[in-house]
């Protein structure tokens, strides 16, 4: 399961695009991602995670996995 979920990311990070990168997280974006994970400190994602755990809620996976998703990057990322 940690394997799919790091190759997952991976791909979604190599999909997310330079133009996402370059751009600052905005509210809508960081209030989209507390509404998955609401007790979650996103005070030090850089713009590329964020771009990365926007592909992940905007991908066609059911609410239960995104929210797993989204929990097990920012496990990684921390």
């Amino acid at each position: 399961m940690k394997r799919i979920v790091a190759l997952t990311a991976v791909a979604l990070m190599a999909s997310v695009g330079v133009a996402s990168a370059m751009t600052s997280p905005t509210s809508v974006e960081i209030n989209e991602i507390r509404g998955y994970v609401p007790n979650a400190d996103l005070s030090g994602l850089t713009n590329r995670q964020v771009g990365v755990l926007q592909a992940i809620i905007h991908g066609n996976d059911r609410e239960s996995h995104i929210t797993q998703q989204i929990r097990a990057y920012l496990r990684k990322a921390s």
